[in-house]
């Protein structure tokens, strides 16, 4: 009869397997990326005609001033300077501004896709004074051009303003221009004419609606701000530069309130010689707030606060994980398949430790489209009731005897329910699986003890397992 391999041999080989399938293991991670992609390229596509991420911004004051400056030209081989007048503006933030927005949420779908959209109703008011601050631009009140003043809003994606936008100075209704927003929204939004002498402070209210999609951002100004929102979406996500002071997240939905945000927190001035720039805020990569050109042209850039509606359950991201975790289960498998082999005298060949590493990562395959169609958990219980089913059926075969498959059936099984826990428990999930790592090679280890992994094996006659 002839002698089977050493134990140390047949890990080897078993080893090498599974670095092999390794290379399908990061295709499957990357068809997963590929299709998250394709997500975002839809949910775009859905917003298109609808609104995209909100940035708003409450109003600024914007005076134009009458300023003198030196130009140098050569003429005829001699410098000469002139002064010649040109006209700037001054930025003025509101001493105090309050802020409320109701987010009314939905969902909108394309074929298998979906996004989160909402109608938001804003509302706010704000008081604008000549502080001290404007001593220190260097701006001499005679310079002003009060009766050209202008009140900026800033909306960054301003096809989503609906009918019932207004704008009140003092008690006056005001009439809004398209265009010509703060630079924190790049200049997109709407504004208005005021007149303005300086001498009493002026009080502005303004309403307005909004399309948007996902998340929503405002850019405090001022002295003070305070924001307050409030949604039915039961699944908010506070981004940006500041967290809500108060928030208060059930069943019915949530409320969130930014109270005192100073200008000292902002780090500027009440009176600026420039505008700021865009805010730049923790969003999807495909996403940015943020332009060096805008960068490179103001003096400083804004802060905001975001508020994301955000889905309690993300397929990709489930996916992604659980793919991370694909080489622990061709591991496990291996290991069981291994044991069987060299402890129970049950042969495995090559070709089906291959077989069996293949059907493990086509549970991924499997996953991925199922989730997309019916959800993760049941596309979840449909993958892995179709491969444990698949890898039981071919163990009775490999090892030798339905009692074997049932415990490869078994500890397929115990994987995924562990798994799906691991993906369920994101904060634990690192801690559970290290310590099941340490028990599995505690296991193994003791198993093993005795074994002469140099040593060549002679088969026992009358084992379960089959030649091949």
């Amino acid at each position: 009869m002839i002698r089977d391999r050493s134990p140390g041999v047949k890990l080897f080989f078993a080893a090498l397997i599974g670095a092999v399938l390794l290379i399908p293991l990061i295709m499957v991670y990357a068809l997963v990326s590929d299709r998250k992609s394709q997500s975002a390229t839809a949910q775009h596509s859905i917003t298109a005609s609808w609104g995209g991420e909100q940035i708003i911004s409450g109003p600024v004051l914007v005076i134009p001033y009458n300023d003198e400056s030196v130009e140098t030209e050569v003429v005829d081989g001699k410098s000469r300077t002139r002064t010649v007048k040109v006209r700037r503006e001054l930025f003025v933030s509101p001493s105090k501004q309050m802020i409320s927005t109701a987010l009314e949420p939905d969902i909108k779908r394309r074929s298998i896709y979906r996004s989160v959209i909402y109608q938001a109703e804003a509302k706010g008011s704000a008081s604008f004074e000549l502080t001290e601050d404007f001593a220190r631009t260097g701006v001499k009140r005679s310079q002003l051009l009060l009766g050209q003043s202008e009140l900026r809003f800033g909306v960054t994606d301003p096809r989503g303003l609906t009918d019932g936008t207004q704008v009140n100075a003092n008690g006056e209704k005001l009439t809004l221009h398209p265009g010509n927003g703060p630079a924190s929204t790049r200049g997109a939004g709407f504004s208005t004419a005021v007149d303005w002498d300086a001498a009493e402070p002026l009080a502005v209210s303004w309403q307005y609606g909004l399309r948007g999609s996902r998340s929503i951002a405002l850019v405090p100004r001022g002295g003070e701000t305070e924001w307050t929102v409030t949604s039915p979406w039961q699944h908010p996500s506070f981004t940006g530069s500041f967290n809500p002071d108060e928030s208060d997240i059930s069943g019915e939905g949530f409320t969130a309130k930014y109270e005192g945000i100073t200008n000292l927190a902002l780090g500027e001035s009440l009176v600026n010689l420039r505008d700021a720039s865009p805010p730049r805020i923790a969003a999807p990569d495909e996403y940015q707030f943020m332009t060096a050109e805008a960068e490179n042209s103001s003096g400083h850039q804004a802060k905001a606060a975001s508020v994301r509606l955000i889905e309690p359950v993300d397929l990709y991201s489930q996916v992604d994980r659980s793919v991370k975790y694909g080489f622990l289960f061709i591991g496990f498998t291996f290991v069981a398949f291994f044991m069987f082999d060299v402890v129970a005298g049950a042969k495995v060949a090559s070709a089906e430790y291959l077989l069996t590493g293949v059907g493990l990562i086509l549970f991924f395959v499997l996953l991925l489209p199922f989730a997309e169609v019916i959800g993760f958990t049941w596309a979840y219980l449909v993958a892995s009731a179709a491969i444990i089913g698949q890898l039981t059926a071919y163990s009775a075969a490999v090892l030798g005897g339905w009692r074997r498959a049932w415990m490869i059936g078994g500890m397929l099984s115990g994987l995924y329910a562990t798994l799906y826990i691991l993906l369920s428990l994101e904060a634990w999930s690192l801690m559970i699986g290290s310590v099941l790592l340490f028990l599995a090679l505690a296991a193994v280890m003791y198993a093993t003890r005795n074994i002469e992994w140099s040593a060549r094996l002679q088969p026992e006659e009358g084992n379960e397992g089959h030649t091949g």
